[in-house]
């Protein structure tokens, strides 16, 4: 493919953005800023800025508890996202919705999920949705290497072949279910494989590999958009990070994650391809790393500054009377 410069500088611009505030949850989940436990998706950058790209905001997205990075691919405004994780009340769901229920419905983000496995069934729904009422738009869902195996995932499969809805089911293969390696945990080939035994496309690509992914993707949304079905893609992906900040790490190995950053980092990936081809600067790449780490800095000050909810808004967004 052939790519401009803007669209460059807006991937990279993404994927910087999603690394920093990662690392900067990290410190301020451990100055005691963020209440509840936080699930950090550093490394996973490509994958979710190489699918959200090809999006608009009348497009959905289903995620998962390590949602941040799906959230910012997918315009939500990273102010209001830092305030929203902090429990503040000007933050995207008024600080009721925390680092795992993260929610933005003007941007097609229908919200991070608890729930292991629960996105796809509910980007079933939006796009039967989108397909009933004609329309082009697509639903994609963010599922782990651990979700993959949930008997809703699998029931959400099905269907989407059945109806032939215009939903691309993303894997995010980062190689541990929690604490659990995908060798042991997953019974087939890979998940690629199983999820086209339900009939439909399945593929394959480097996670890591922000090109890769952007052109693979770009075949499933032509395709869910021309009304030819659903997709499978298997995306391997590291994290850098454990399961949860805090997670001791025990069940890596010695040095693992030192050799991830060294060979699998996928910014350090895109900043060689984008320099090495002549398309960026790296001088333009510092001044967009020095614009990011402004806009992180300016989203804590203004987070820990914005007010707490009112007790009285307790029950408030919370519960439906119909």
């Amino acid at each position: 493919m052939q790519y401009e410069k803007d669209f460059l500088v807006q991937a990279y611009r993404t994927m910087k953005t999603i690394r920093l505030f990662e690392e900067r949850s990290i410190v301020e989940f451990e100055r005691g800023n963020i209440p509840g436990f936080v699930h950090v998706s550093d490394g996973q950058e490509a994958v979710a800025v190489g699918m959200c790209m090809h999006l608009t905001d009348s497009d959905v997205i289903g995620s998962t508890h390590r949602g941040h990075g799906h959230s910012i691919a997918k315009g939500c405004d990273v102010i209001g996202m830092m305030k929203e994780i902090m429990g503040r009340a000007t933050g995207l769901c008024r600080g009721k919705g925390g680092s795992m229920h993260i929610a933005d419905f003007h941007k097609g983000m229908l919200g991070a999920n608890a729930i292991v496995g629960g996105a796809p069934p509910l980007c079933n729904g939006a796009a039967l949705s989108a397909k009933t009422l004609g329309k082009k738009d697509i639903a994609v869902s963010f599922t782990g290497d651990g979700g993959s195996s949930q008997g809703t995932v699998l029931e959400a499969l099905n269907l989407a072949v059945v109806l032939k809805l215009p939903h691309i089911f993303m894997f995010e293969n980062n190689q541990y279910g929690e604490g659990t390696g995908v060798s042991y945990a997953l019974g087939a080939k890979d998940i690629a494989s199983r999820a086209g035994a339900f009939g439909m496309p399945a593929e394959k690509v480097d996670g890591t590999d922000f090109f890769a992914v952007y052109e693979t993707v770009a075949g499933a949304v032509k395709r869910a958009r021309d009304g030819g079905g659903p997709t499978s893609i298997e995306a391997d992906t590291v994290r850098f990070n454990g399961h949860f900040i805090g997670d001791p790490q025990l069940y890596r190995a010695k040095d693992e994650v030192k050799k991830l950053r060294k060979e699998r980092d996928c910014l350090t990936k895109f900043r060689e391809r984008v320099t090495g081809e002549g398309w960026l600067k790296t001088s333009e790449l510092k001044t967009i790393d020095q614009e990011v780490a402004d806009l992180i800095d300016r989203a804590v000050e203004e987070a820990l500054a914005a007010p707490q909810p009112d007790p009285s808004e307790l029950t408030t967004d919370v519960y439906v009377s119909y």
